[in-house]
This record gives structure tokens, sequence and C-alpha cells, in this order.
């Protein structure tokens, strides 16, 4: 990894307004290479419609377009005009109608797709089975890049250490969460730092502000955690661009401020004897006040408890 600028440019997304939420996306990209001097910039989750849509899984299946694609081809072209990678996230066109993923494409200074990540653990509401619109992935993905080796997750994603510890086995330096997020500041803060500190990673986390379809608000607070869970970029509840230069060489000492040399390592120092049956399937010993399964059905509504999310 190398010394470099991160940025995340949190903006309000249209709601559904898709090609108007492409040329925000390539303006916002713009700003924040040239008031940052950012080599990596992060957009919001779902940044071409807003995290709900107004139809369903097959009606969004038209509204968007694969990756790459028309939708993504104006960003390509901003990061290779201002030399730098993006984050793109947006619902993808899957191969079949009413097969849409929810995902963030990393394009590099060149314009060429590097990557396209999709969301492996959709929020309840999200998933068709729930009544929603979202088919979910199955792979982590990390990118070596010449910056860093950048690992791609999505919002919910964070609540599950595991996708985390599996991209910083994988090599991850650093992790990008774009989200459309409306629970608590506390949990938005407290996973983005702990899944930093978990596995010695930078976490950038992009949080949409605004509106979208389904009549949620975004409350943003975008931030930058360092691999001891320092916040070292936070930004307010509005349109607002933030950005940290990423030390290569983050955990000498044990905390901020201090020259406490730090002798542990979490990912070397874990005891793999006692994760042998970890992965299996499980359920919390309290109960939500609904379960919504995990098998694929037909839309059937819009999803209005997405105010839990």
């Amino acid at each position: 990894m190398q010394a470099f600028i991160i940025a995340c440019a949190q903006f309000a997304v249209a709601p559904m307004a898709v090609r108007e939420n492409v040329e925000k996306a390539v303006a916002w990209t713009e700003r924040a290479a040239q008031e940052t001097g950012a080599r990596l910039i992060l957009l919001p989750e779902t940044v071409t419609t807003g995290f709900t849509p107004d139809c369903p899984a097959a009606a969004l299946w038209d509204r968007v377009d694969t990756l790459p694609g028309r939708l993504s081809d104006p960003v390509a072209a901003a990061a290779r005009r201002l030399g730098v990678y993006v984050v793109f996230p947006t619902y993808e066109r899957g191969p079949e109608r009413g097969i849409v993923y929810n995902s963030a494409a990393l394009f590099g200074p060149d314009g060429a797709l590097r990557a396209v990540y999709r969301k492996t653990h959709l929020f309840p509401t999200e998933r068709r089975s729930g009544g929603g619109w979202s088919t979910p992935g199955d792979a982590p993905v990390v990118v070596e890049t010449e910056l860093a080796a950048i690992g791609l997750t999505i919002c919910y994603d964070g609540d599950f250490p595991e996708l985390y510890r599996c991209a910083a086995i994988r090599g991850a330096e650093v992790i990008v969460r774009p989200a459309a997020l409306l629970r608590s500041f506390e949990i938005w803060e407290l996973t983005n730092r702990a899944r930093a500190y978990d596995n010695h990673v930078y976490v950038a986390a992009c949080n949409a502000v605004g509106p979208d379809a389904g009549g949620n608000y975004y409350f943003g607070h975008s931030m930058i955690v360092t691999p001891i869970a320092q916040v070292v970029a936070l930004a307010r509840g509005t349109e607002e661009i933030i950005a940290a230069e990423l030390d290569p060489d983050p955990i000498k000492c044990v905390t901020y401020g201090a020259r406490t040399p730090m002798i542990f390592d979490h990912l070397e120092d874990r005891n793999l004897a006692a994760y042998a049956d970890l992965l299996t399937p499980a359920r919390s010993q309290f109960e939500p006040a609904r379960r919504i399964p995990q098998g694929a059905v037909e839309f059937t509504s819009r999803g209005e408890n997405d105010l839990t999310r």
C-alpha cells in the first residue's frame, strides 16, 4: 500500500431519476477530485435510483443497466479524465428480466472496470422473499491496485464480521462501504469502527443523505476509519465531501496520539482450532419482531419496513 487520499462524496440522490443521478455522480466525483486531490472516490449506495425503488424488480431491471453499460459509461469516462479510482454503486441488470443486483463497481484511472461486487447480505425488506427487489451475490471481492488492495462491501454487509474478515484474509488493506443506512448513528459508527479494528484495515463508509422513493430519509455522516479505530473524517447530515490521507504503516502504535507500541495482529493471532464449526446455519436465541425468509419469491410490495434498515 502507498500513501494516498481517499474521499467520500455524500450527496442527495434524486429518487428514481436515473440519468440525473448519473450526472450528479460525475459532478460530485469531479468536485471530490478537484477539492481534495483524492485518488479513490466513493459514492453512496444505489446512487442511480436511491435505495427503495418505486417499482417491482422486473420494472427496476428495465430502468437500470449492466456493468459496464450506458449508465456507468459517464462515470468511467470521468475516472479516466481525472485519473482516479471511483466506486460506483448502482442496481445492476442481471442476466434475465427481474434479476437485479445491488452492486458496487470499481473503475480505474484508465476508465476500465476493475471489479463488480454484488451485495451478499441483502437487508430483509430488500430481498425478493421479503417483498423486495434484489437478488444476492455470493462472493467477496478484493481488488489489487497500485494504491492498495481494496475490498468492496455494501451497507448491511457491515453487520457481518465474517465478510470483512474474509476480505482481510484475502489481503484487503482498505474496505469501502457505500451505504443507505437508516438505523442509529451509534450502530453506523460502531460497525464501521469495529470492522476496521477487527481486521486492521481502513474502512471508508459513504452513507446516503436525503429521501428515496419509499419516503425514507438518510442521515449521512459518512466516515473514514483507521485500522486502530480512529475516525479521521466525518461528514454531517447534508451534502458534503470528506477526505483523508491514508498512512501505509498504520498499526505501529496501539492508539492515536501515543507512542505505545502495538504488539498484536488480529489476523495472525486467531486460534483457528476454535472456529472449526463456525460457518453453520444459526439464528439468534432472541426473537425479532418479524422474520423474513431467505428464499426467493416474487415481488409483493414496496417494503414499508425499510425504516428499520
